[in-house]
């Protein structure tokens, strides 16, 4: 068989230089195609995207820092300084740039000198930081110390010195829940607004009070300074500023003195006193007490602070003025007094007084035991006759009592520039059916006529029913000077009528009446009142049986709240005031509610010499709020020392400790608690009046 041979591809010298050329022209085309895209590339770079790579070759070379703008000033009704700005050095912490976190925090320690209790609270705060939000060490710096931070810069990472402006409050502590504080901006909060100035290091916001409802309208617009800087990151030198626009101010209507006066003059108590200008319902003061220093906030609190307020037995971290809710007691009574007389009842009409009345099965008492007598509606008021009230209530019926409470302001609901309030309750028959799905009892109605059982109250409502009481007008309180604000309604209640309650008030406290203590030592001046005492529980007959009888005999947390809410001068009302003073019982004359609102109504008449009896009673009580909360501290630091053995107990005799023990105050709960509503209310009443 004849095999076919394959045909030999024959390899000339043009074959070879023609695929030659092919492959050059190829690997050319590759060539020129990537050449291409590296000459469009970098044309898009160096043209399009110019100023895009400039800002970042810039960015290398210089910072850019923003400068926090200055808080606007909130001032009082004469342009008085409530919260201002001081110059000050501080150094932060920025928790992204820190290499060594214990060895800076240890640098910085020595350095500065820190207190321990700083150091731990850095060291939880750098911990619990989101990275970008800045943490303070410290500020109100020396040069000197600012100086030794500056120079140490390329050592210590992270670090950020810087001279800028911190929040200041001239009058401390009496102003605490009035103005609130300001603090760092939180993850949340940058997380909402994603706004840079939130993590600029020295940058605050409005933490609560007023400082938080006007935060917008305080804070400015920020500055920024561009600084020439190594690759290390250490300044070269500054190149541009570009100043701050400060926040706007904020003018209210409280006055700076009185409002100082009014948190000092609670002395040692827990209570709040509010005064309230009769003419159009300025809140001329504010002070709840026992308070915080919002300057401490402001700086950063130390967790020893911290931990001694949030123990206070008298709750300085709650603000009584308007979350504090509390059983109006007897000052409500010129209140139903104005519904008998709308209801037709007269004024002379007149019930006598045994001391005790039987409704149902239950015994209701006076706080005269042996009775008043007859009395009229002006004595009923001016002696805080119980039995009158709980007669002359199941006459005209809880409706319109409550009718006349709600046009007077209890229960309410202001609109005021606060993030948190407790509003009260007027109860009544629906309400009842409605919370509790239970018919209304005439024990309900009685408990009610004289401010207990379902019955509370805030301290400024019930300024708030002191003012209307005065003026016959629905007065709306306010803390804005100069707010726009529609006229006032009238109360409804007649000018026969409210002359008439005026004047039993007036008796109460000029003609004999339960609140004598509240006479005002200024010529030609009169104030017109009513005491109240609000039970926080009833004391049991066995207790009774045991010795229990007065607010003395029980602990601190047991203890009848003190009030009073009155006008002056009592023939042409100008101001109207509350004060409520927690478990204060009435038990110290200087220290209860008619003598200080008093006083606090002499300072509008008579500042200089109110101030004169305020400054020697203030030598009995320990000095001023700042003196006292300063040997508090002092106190809780050494406990602390002794409970870890970091100093010996003190060494004391029995009598010593004896007498120590006497005088601490016991725990103080709040009054009733926000949702006070669903505390069902006590069958009987035992409510009393201090004469």
């Amino acid at each position: 068989m004849k095999l076919l041979k394959s045909k030999r591809k024959i390899v000339t010298e043009a074959t070879q230089s023609f695929t030659f050329s092919r492959r050059a022209m190829v690997v050319g085309g590759l060539q020129g195609a990537v050449g291409a895209l590296l000459v469009g590339r970098m044309a898009w770079i160096s043209v399009a995207e110019n100023e895009k790579y400039s800002l970042l070759s810039e960015s290398n070379r210089v910072n850019l820092t923003l400068i926090p703008p200055r808080r606007g000033w909130i001032l009082d009704r004469h342009g008085k300084p409530l919260a201002n700005n001081r110059t000050d050095f501080r150094v932060d912490l920025i928790p992204q740039r820190v290499v060594d976190g214990e060895a800076t925090i240890r640098h910085l320690a020595q350095l500065l000198s820190l207190e321990p209790d700083d150091v731990d609270r850095i060291r939880e705060e750098l911990d619990k930081s989101a990275g970008f939000r800045p943490v303070q060490i410290a500020d109100k710096l020396t040069y000197d110390q600012f100086a030794a931070i500056s120079v140490r810069l390329p050592d210590l990472p992270g670090v950020a010195p810087s001279q800028g402006f911190s929040r200041y409050y001239p009058a401390g502590a009496t102003v605490g829940h009035l103005l609130g504080y300001v603090g760092a901006a939180t993850a949340e909060d940058y997380k909402a607004r994603k706004d840079p100035l939130l993590i600029t290091p020295g940058f605050k916001v409005g933490k609560d009070g007023l400082e938080k409802a006007f935060d917008r309208h305080l804070t400015g617009k920020p500055g920024a300074k561009r600084v020439e800087v190594t690759a290390r990151g250490k300044i070269v030198r500054e190149l541009t500023t570009r100043p701050d626009t400060p926040g706007k101010s904020i003018q209210l209507t409280i006055d700076a003195g009185l409002q100082e006066f009014a948190g000092r003059r609670l002395a040692t108590q827990s209570g709040s006193v509010v005064v309230i200008d009769c003419t159009n319902g300025d809140v001329l003061a504010m002070a709840s007490m026992p308070s915080f220093d919002p300057n401490s906030f402001s700086d950063g609190i130390s967790h020893m602070e911290w931990d001694m307020l949030s123990k206070d037995d008298h709750v300085p971290l709650r603000n009584k003025t308007l979350q504090g809710l509390y059983p109006p007691g007897s000052t409500v009574k010129p209140m139903v007094a104005l519904a008998l007389l709308e209801a037709g009842v007269g004024p002379q009409e007149t019930i006598s007084c045994g001391g005790a009345i039987r409704v149902g099965n239950t015994l209701f008492h006076c706080h005269k035991r042996r009775g008043h007598g007859p009395l009229n509606m002006r004595g009923a008021i001016a002696q805080s006759c119980d039995i009158y009230f709980y007669q002359m209530a199941q006459r005209i019926g809880m409706d319109r009592i409550a009718q006349m409470a709600r046009r007077a302001g209890m229960g309410q609901r202001f609109d005021l520039p606060f993030p948190s309030q407790s509003f009260g309750t007027v109860p009544d028959p629906a309400w009842k059916e409605r919370k509790y799905n239970k018919p209304w009892q005439v024990y309900d109605t009685v408990n009610a006529t004289i401010g207990q059982g379902y019955m509370l109250i805030n301290p400024l409502q019930m300024a708030v029913m002191a003012a209307r009481l005065a003026t016959g007008r629905q007065l709306m309180p306010n803390f804005v000077l100069g707010a726009q604000r529609p006229a006032p309604a009238p109360v409804g209640a007649t000018e026969e009528h409210l002359a008439i309650i005026r004047d039993a008030m007036s008796a109460v406290v000029n003609g004999g009446g339960t609140g004598g203590a509240a006479r005002m030592n200024i010529p030609g001046v009169l104030i017109a009142g009513k005491t109240g005492t609000a039970q926080v529980r009833r004391i049991t007959m066995a207790e009774r049986a045991g010795g229990v009888r007065g607010n003395s005999s029980l602990a601190f947390k047991l203890r009848d709240h003190a009030l009073f809410q009155g006008f002056a001068p009592f023939d042409n009302p100008r101001y109207a005031v509350a004060c409520i003073i927690e478990h204060g019982g009435h038990m110290i004359r200087n220290e209860d509610a008619p003598m200080i609102a008093s006083d606090t109504m002499s300072y509008l008449f008579d500042p200089d010499k109110a101030m004169e009896k305020l400054v020697t009673l203030e030598k009995g009580w320990g000095g001023t709020p700042a003196e006292r909360q300063a040997r508090q501290m002092a106190a809780f630091r050494l406990t602390k020392a002794i409970e870890k053995g970091q100093a010996p107990p003190p060494v004391a005799d029995t009598a010593t400790n004896a007498a120590s023990n006497t005088t601490a105050p016991a725990a103080s709960p709040a009054a009733a608690p926000d949702d006070a509503d669903d505390i069902p209310p006590p069958p009987g009443s035992d409510a009393t009046d201090a004469p």
